[in-house]
Formats: C-alpha cells, sequence, structure tokens
C-alpha cells in the first residue's frame, strides 16, 4: 500500500485540512450527513404515504397497520447494527462494509421512489434497514480510527461529526416535505435517494483518504465456516419468507415480531455473558447492573420515537400549521427536535463537565430521562379536546424540547455506559445490548403508537406518560442497588 496515501492514527496527527482535524473527517462527516438527510427525510413523509388515502398519494392503510410498519422498520435498524459489526469485524473490515452499506441504503431509496405499493415499501424498507445498521456500526468507529488515543482533537472531532448527524436530521425532512407536498411522496423518496447519491460521489472521491484504517476485518472468519454462514443466511431468508406466505408474518404485526425477536436476543446475550467462566465476579456483577438500565433504556426509546409514529400522526391531524397563512408540511416538525440538540448539545456537556464527580450518576440519569419523557406525554393533555388542526405548533415545541432534554441525559451516556460495564472479552457485545435496547424500544413505538387515536387522546398519553414517570421512579429508588453492582463505574 503506497505510503503516500495511507492513512494512520501517527500520520494523521500531522494532518490538519479539515477545521484542524485529519482531512478524512470530511469524507465521513459528509457521507454521514448525507444519510442522516436521506434517513429522517423519508422517515419524515414514510408513515403519511402509508396511511394517506390513494387521492392524496398514499396507500391507504389503516394508522394501526401503518405504525406497526415504522416501528419495525424503526427496530430492524437498530437490529442490524449487530450484522453490520459482524461483517465489519469477520469479513469485510470497517470501511468496506460503510461503502457497501451506503449502496444499499442508496438502492433502498430508489426502490421506495420506483417501486409502487407495498412491495416498494418492502423491498426499500429492508435495504434502508440493512444499510443504515451497518453504516451506522462503523462511521463512528471510523472517525475514532483517525485519532492515535492521546490525540487531544478527538473529542473536537466528533463534536463536528456529530454536527453533520444534525444537519442531516434537519434539513432532510423539510425538503422532503416540501417536495412530497408540492409533487406527490415519490418524489419525495427520489429526494432521499439524491441525497444519499450525492454523499456516496463525495464519498467515493474522497475514500482513498481513508486507506489503511478499516480495511481488513480484525477476526477473520475462516473459510470453513464462510458456506455454513452463508447457508445459515439463507435458511433464515427461507423462513421468512415461507412465515409471510403462510400469513404469519403480517404488515400489522410486524412491530409485535421484531419487539420478540429483540428480547429473545437480549435474553440470549445476557444469558451468555453471564454463564461465561472467562469473566470475574466484578465483571459479573455490573453486567446485572446493566439489566435495569437496559430496561429503562427501552422504556425512554418507546416514547422518543413516537416522534416518527404518534407524533407524526399528531402533527398531521390536530396541530395548527398555519404559517403566515400557508399550511405547512406536517413533516416539518420533524425537524424541530435536531434544532434542540444543535443548541443544548453544549450546555450539556458544559454542564456535566462543570459539576465533574457531582453531576448525577448514570443510573439517576436514566431515572431522569424515562421520566421527563413520561412528562412529556402528560403536556400533550391540556391540548386535547379541540378539533382537527387546533393544538398551538408552539405547545408541541415545548414538548419537543422536553424530549431533546431527556435524549442528552439518557443517549450519550448510553454507549458510554455499556462499555464501561462491558466484561473484557464481551465490551463489543455490551455496545450491541445497548443497541438492542434501542431496537426493542423502536419497535415498541410502532405497537405503542397503534392504541393512539383522536377520540380518546387523554387515556393514551396518561397511560404511557404515568407508566413512565412509575419506570423512572423505580430506577432511581433502586439506583444505590445498581450503584453498588457497578462496582466503582459511575
Amino acid at each position: 500500500m503506497s505510503s503516500t496515501t495511507e492513512q494512520t492514527p501517527e500520520r494523521s496527527r500531522s494532518d490538519h485540512g479539515f477545521f484542524g482535524q485529519p482531512f478524512a473527517l470530511a469524507n465521513l462527516f459528509g457521507v454521514e450527513m448525507w444519510e442522516r438527510f436521506s434517513f429522517y427525510g423519508m422517515q419524515g413523509i414514510l408513515l403519511y404515504y402509508l396511511y394517506y388515502s390513494a387521492t392524496d398519494g398514499g396507500l391507504a392503510l389503516d394508522k394501526a397497520t401503518a405504525t406497526s410498519i415504522v416501528g419495525a422498520y424503526g427496530g430492524t435498524v437498530y437490529l442490524s447494527t449487530i450484522v453490520g459489526a459482524w461483517l465489519a469485524d469477520r469479513v469485510l473490515g470497517s470501511e468496506r462494509t460503510l461503502f457497501y452499506s451506503a449502496c444499499l441504503i442508496m438502492v433502498g431509496h430508489i426502490s421506495l421512489a420506483a417501486i409502487p405499493a407495498l412491495p416498494g415499501v418492502g423491498v426499500g424498507l429492508v435495504l434502508i434497514a440493512f444499510g443504515s445498521g451497518g453504516l451506522k456500526a462503523n462511521a463512528t468507529s471510523l472517525v475514532g480510527d483517525l485519532y492515535a488515543p492521546d490525540d487531544e482533537r478527538r473529542d473536537a472531532g466528533f463534536s463536528i461529526f456529530y454536527m453533520g448527524i444534525n444537519l442531516g436530521a434537519l434539513i432532510g425532512p423539510l425538503l422532503t416535505g416540501f417536495a412530497q407536498k408540492e409533487w406527490g411522496f415519490h418524489v419525495g423518496f427520489a429526494l432521499a435517494a439524491f441525497g444519499m447519491a450525492l454523499g456516496l460521489v463525495q464519498y467515493t472521491v474522497g475514500r482513498r483518504r481513508l486507506q489503511g484504517i478499516g480495511a481488513s476485518a480484525p477476526n477473520p472468519l475462516p473459510a470453513a465456516a464462510r458456506a455454513r454462514v452463508l447457508a445459515l443466511t439463507i435458511g433464515a431468508v427461507v423462513v421468512v419468507a415461507v412465515l409471510a406466505l403462510a400469513g404469519l408474518i403480517t404488515a400489522g404485526n410486524l412491530s409485535e415480531i421484531v419487539v420478540g425477536l429483540t428480547i429473545a436476543a437480549a435474553v440470549a446475550y445476557f444469558a451468555v455473558i453471564l454463564s461465561s467462566r472467562r469473566i470475574t465476579g466484578t465483571e459479573r456483577s455490573r453486567v446485572v447492573a446493566f439489566i435495569p438500565m437496559f430496561v429503562a433504556s427501552a422504556a425512554f426509546w418507546s416514547l422518543f420515537q413516537q416522534q416518527f409514529t404518534t407524533v407524526a400522526i399528531y402533527a398531521d391531524e390536530r396541530l395548527n400549521r398555519d404559517l403566515f397563512g400557508w399550511d405547512f408540511p406536517p413533516t416539518w416538525v420533524q425537524s424541530i427536535q435536531p434544532v434542540f440538540v444543535v443548541v443544548f448539545a453544549g450546555v450539556f456537556a458544559a454542564l456535566w463537565t462543570k459539576l465533574g464527580p457531582r453531576q448525577p450518576s448514570s443510573p439517576i440519569k436514566f431515572a431522569l430521562a424515562t421520566a421527563i419523557m413520561g412528562i412529556a406525554f402528560l403536556c400533550f393533555i391540556p391540548m386535547s379536546g379541540g378539533g382537527p388542526n387546533s393544538a398551538p405548533l408552539l405547545g408541541l415545541a415545548g414538548i419537543l424540547l422536553l424530549f431533546t432534554f431527556a435524549e442528552l441525559l439518557l443517549s450519550p451516556v448510553g454507549l458510554s455506559l455499556a462499555t464501561k460495564l462491558a466484561p473484557a472479552v464481551f465490551h463489543t457485545q455490551m455496545v450491541a445490548l445497548f443497541f438492542l435496547s434501542v431496537a426493542l424500544g423502536s419497535s415498541l413505538a410502532g405497537t405503542l403508537s397503534g392504541f393512539y387515536a383522536q377520540d380518546h387522546e387523554v387515556p393514551y398519553f396518561a397511560t404511557v406518560g404515568i407508566a413512565a414517570l412509575g419506570i423512572g421512579a423505580l430506577v432511581a429508588a433502586i439506583s444505590p442497588w445498581i450503584r453498588r453492582l457497578m462496582r466503582g463505574v459511575h
């Protein structure tokens, strides 16, 4: 490999070509920004495509079925991070897995744009879900690989990278929502595909700067095992196809199926780790401490991910969207929360730095995040009882601000906590467990939203909100026990 293009952490130490960071960060920043543009842009209009009437360009599914599909898709994105991580570690390496995943995402968006009705939804969402999982699992890893362990630019580099995520999440729903309103759903999906294509082009042009980073699998799969893995993969696809043809897998029960698969995977992961003879007593205690945190995380995400189900329906049917005489697209509501993240992420980071050892423990942060989500759902109740398009925009914006505070309490802490509690020999699996909690919550969001309806808003918001408050209170009450099990981890 040419020494003039090989990029290693030590070599990148002298590279300050992108705002003082290694220039390869610009490539990863760009592909992640455009991937998030396409991801959130498509997701912003997906639910409406599923339940709008045919005269409005939709598929006229009932809302419970539509939210089940969206929930199952969201859960599968995070389930597939395990597949993406495995492919990177055992077969392709992180860089090639990211590239091929981005290609899958683009083809998935093209399928949504070009293939009509449910076949396009099925093909498109499967490709996007597995592609997004593969990209999500490896983009962050590649950013970390750009820096030597003692490179002081690392945190600033990640801050720039995450700014790309939020830029894509902000702009995507605005543009695809406008395109859908003016020219139809398939133009919106095509715009998402075009965004991902731009990301792929810029990534391909700058790909040489990543040579030497994530280029090979660290734990290659033996050649003798490849045929067995391929056979198992084909077998799994055949089983799914047979169950679908037999009517056991339907659009209406997809989210429940993903919930079941995620719970089974999580139980299996915990069982394998806890029963291993390769972990110490202290490590086993820390894994047990992670169990209530896993439950709290799943509860949090089951409410937070309703941005794309319940809140999306609410924005369409109940929100007053009059903007100086123009009825703006309901998809634009999806861009409110990313703005709050950009504004308050630095505030929270500065707060934790200032508090230092006096900041709340991880269990208390999880408890607060879950409780705040409960309060956010209870805040819908004062706006209930009005007619269509009567809920004030400022009221919903305030609720989404609470969503943001809860996210900043839990989301940045979750992955960090998983790595700190992980046994040495199960480091990656504990990270996968955190993603499984996100998968479980995302699929539950689809299931729960099936119970929402405008004519019984108060019981729905009250039940969900009080349940979340109860889970938060329980985690806070047992936090001293959790901290003892964590054995020195904060």
